[in-house]
């Protein structure tokens, strides 16, 4: 089974938005690095408007 290809470029997009690493380098990773790496900056992303929403 192949990963959808809209979802890699999803995951790939996100992470050069956000820790300006270059397509090589993104490309590189292995899947569930990716993963790992997306979810990472999700929770990053995630308590930094917490703490704007909390005044903070």
């Amino acid at each position: 089974m192949r990963y959808p290809t809209e979802a890699l470029w999803q995951e790939i997009a996100y992470l050069a938005y956000h820790i300006h690493w270059s397509l090589d380098a993104l490309l590189d990773l292995e899947h569930m690095d990716r993963v790992r790496m997306v979810r990472a900056v999700a929770s990053f992303n995630e308590r930094a408007w917490q703490a704007v929403r909390d005044g903070g």
